[in-house]
């Protein structure tokens, strides 16, 4: 018996979206299955809010179809938002309600809210229930429309540039803490897609992920593919080497009688053909997200 076909939470299939005549986001496609948390990596400009608005029917696509649970957003919206929370990067609230009458107001709209959890991030927030939204900073309105997001405990949590604003040490504590809590809660079922510049802190969260430039894909990679297959080789030889043909490095880097050299796979190969050589030392390491990041849009 042929087991049926697992619907992914998030599926974008050629999707394009353009301002006036210029493009925002080109033949864009993007699968996320339940219970993964999934990066979306690009400069300011690539199209990752552009992608994230399409997706939650904020703006039509031009070309392409988006789906979330399988359902259209646009013909089935209520039904698909009942399920997410969504953190824009850009905070707004009624500057008139308290923290506590704009949660009030969020769960009002909701089937679930845990209180408890509700409860222990405004304590770790240090966030007064009784200010005014008015009165409070961009990192403390991120904080409330995080609280409000996290409660519902919703299936999907879409967080684009969720930590902007905040100061470091809170940052961190988020990320690792509830972030993290928000998955374990429900393993396998809670997906995220994260729009993020902060790509370290989120290294030890991110199972997959897509690097945007310019409208398109550029990359799509399992974290731990990626770990595998880019590398960065530190070589130093006796004397100065003399000019190596080394093709298949996307960088070198020369310093004295030492060379740095960052591969996209055939890691191994390129570590033999520099052994043959006799260096001095010779090492290799996998290198962090935001490093495969930067060496793929400098290439």
């Amino acid at each position: 018996m042929n087991t049926p076909p697992v619907t992914p939470v998030i599926d974008i299939q050629n999707l394009s979206h353009a301002y006036g005549r210029a493009d925002a986001v080109h033949d864009f496609s993007l699968t996320v299955p339940a219970g993964r948390c999934y990066g979306l990596f690009g400069r300011n400009g690539a199209g990752k809010t552009t992608t994230m608005k399409c997706l939650l029917s904020l703006l039509r696509p031009k070309h392409g179809t988006v789906r979330l649970f399988g359902l259209d957003p646009a013909k089935h919206e209520v039904a698909v938002k009942r399920r997410l929370a969504y953190v824009p990067d850009q905070v707004a609230f009624y500057p008139w309600m308290t923290v506590r009458e704009t949660l009030d107001y969020l769960a009002s709209f909701r089937t679930h809210w845990n209180k408890e959890t509700e409860r222990a991030l405004l304590d770790r927030f240090r966030l007064d229930p009784a200010q005014k939204t008015g009165g409070l900073s961009k990192g403390q309105r991120t904080q409330v429309a995080l609280v409000g997001a996290i409660c519902p405990e919703p299936e999907l949590l879409v967080l684009d540039e969720p930590t902007s604003g905040l100061d470091p040490i809170v940052r961190r504590e988020f990320i690792e803490t509830v972030i993290g809590a928000y998955q374990e809660g429900d393993p396998g079922n809670r997906t995220i897609l994260v729009s993020t510049h902060l790509i370290t802190e989120f290294e030890g969260l991110i199972d997959e992920f897509t690097i945007m430039d310019a409208g398109r894909a550029v990359v799509h990679l399992g974290a731990d593919e990626a770990r595998a297959k880019y590398q960065k080789i530190r070589v130093r030889f006796a004397e100065t080497p003399p000019k190596l043909d080394l093709p298949g490095a996307l960088q070198v880097k020369s310093s004295g009688r030492e060379l740095e050299l960052v591969v996209n796979g055939g890691g191994p190969e390129m570590m033999e053909r520099l052994r043959a050589l006799s260096p001095e030392s010779l090492t290799s390491e996998a290198l962090t997200l935001e490093e495969i990041f930067v060496a793929t849009l400098k290439t």
